[in-house]
C-alpha cells in the first residue's frame, strides 16, 4: 500500500491539535479547581467541611478529566461502536495487572462515603500512628507520630500509606467524636504519706492546668487508688487534646512533684534499702 505524505501529515496534525486541546483543558480545569477549591476552604468551619471539600474536589477532576480523554479519544478515532469491545479488553487487562492500586481505589471510594476517618484526624493504621493531611486516589498521607522516638508528638516525617492497606488493617480513630483522648499521670506514695492530702495534691495538680478545657471535654478529671509492694500508685485520669497529650502530662507531672516536695505528710515511694535495728528483749 503506497503511504500518501499529506495523509500522514494530516494525521499527525490532527493528532496534535487533540493531544494540546486536551492538555489546554486539563490546565484550564486545575487552575479552575484549585481556585474554587482555595474559595470553599476559606468558608469551612470544620474538620469535616475541609475534608468534604478536598475530596469532592479530587472527585470533580478525575470526573471531568476522564470525560474530556473520553471524548478526545473517541473524537479523533471515530470510532464509537468498537469502543466498548476496547474498553472491556482494557479493564481485563488492568484488573489482572493492577489488582491492588483498584483495590486501593475501591478503598479510597470506601473512605469516601463511610468515612472511617477525615482530614486532620489522629489515626493509628496497623504500625503506623500519625495525622491525615491528605486524602487521594492512591495513598492516605499522614504526619507520622512518635516514630523513632516513641510518644505522641510529630516526628516531622510524612508517610504516604497505600489505600490498599484499609481492607486488611485495623483503623483506630483517636478523633472520631471529640479531639479528646484518655490520659493519665501515675504517682506512687509510700504507706506512711497522708493519702488524702495526696489525692487533694494530685487533683489539684490536674486540674490547675486542665481548667481551660474541662468544659468541653467528655469527663472531669478522676482518681484511681491501687495497692502496690512499697506503696500505693494514684492514678489521676483526664481527657487531653490528642494533639496535646505530651505537653498536659509533662506540666502535670512537674505540678505534682512540686506540691509533694513542699508537703511535710506526703512522700514519693522509689526502691531504696532501709536498715532498721531492733533491739533484743531481755
Amino acid at each position: 500500500m503506497e503511504l500518501n505524505l499529506q495523509d500522514i501529515i494530516d494525521k499527525l496534525l490532527h493528532i496534535s491539535a487533540t493531544v494540546i486541546v486536551v492538555i489546554l483543558l486539563l490546565v484550564l480545569l486545575s487552575i479552575f479547581i484549585k481556585q474554587l477549591k482555595k474559595k470553599l476552604l476559606l468558608k469551612a468551619n470544620t474538620k469535616k467541611q475541609r475534608t468534604n471539600i478536598n475530596i469532592f474536589s479530587q472527585i470533580f477532576r478525575y470526573f471531568i478529566s476522564l470525560l474530556i480523554v473520553f471524548f478526545a479519544v473517541l473524537t479523533y478515532s471515530g470510532a464509537w461502536s468498537g469502543f466498548g469491545v476496547f474498553l472491556g479488553l482494557l479493564s481485563a487487562a488492568i484488573g489482572f495487572a493492577l489488582q491492588k492500586p483498584i483495590t486501593g481505589i475501591a478503598a479510597w471510594v470506601m473512605v469516601v462515603t463511610k468515612r472511617p476517618f477525615d482530614i486532620g484526624d489522629r489515626i493509628i493504621l496497623g504500625d503506623v500512628k500519625g495525622d491525615v493531611i491528605d486524602i487521594n486516589l492512591t495513598h492516605v498521607h499522614v504526619m507520622e507520630i512518635g516514630g523513632l522516638i516513641g510518644g505522641e508528638e510529630n516526628s516531622g516525617r510524612m508517610l504516604m500509606i497505600p489505600n490498599w492497606m484499609l481492607f486488611e488493617k485495623n483503623i483506630i480513630n483517636y478523633t472520631s467524636n471529640n479531639d479528646f483522648v484518655l490520659d493519665s499521670v501515675i504517682v506512687n506514695v509510700t504507706y506512711e504519706s497522708n493519702l488524702d492530702h495526696a489525692i487533694e495534691i494530685v487533683d489539684l495538680a490536674a486540674r490547675k492546668f486542665l481548667a481551660g478545657i474541662i468544659s468541653t471535654s467528655p469527663e472531669s478529671p478522676h482518681i484511681k487508688l491501687e495497692f502496690q509492694a512499697s506503696g500505693i500508685d494514684l492514678h489521676i485520669k483526664y481527657f487531653s487534646p490528642a494533639r496535646q497529650l505530651n505537653k498536659y502530662s509533662t506540666k502535670i507531672t512537674k505540678e505534682i512533684f512540686d506540691r509533694i516536695k513542699a508537703a511535710d505528710d506526703v512522700e514519693i515511694a522509689y526502691p531504696h534499702t532501709e536498715v532498721v535495728f531492733h533491739k533484743k528483749k531481755g
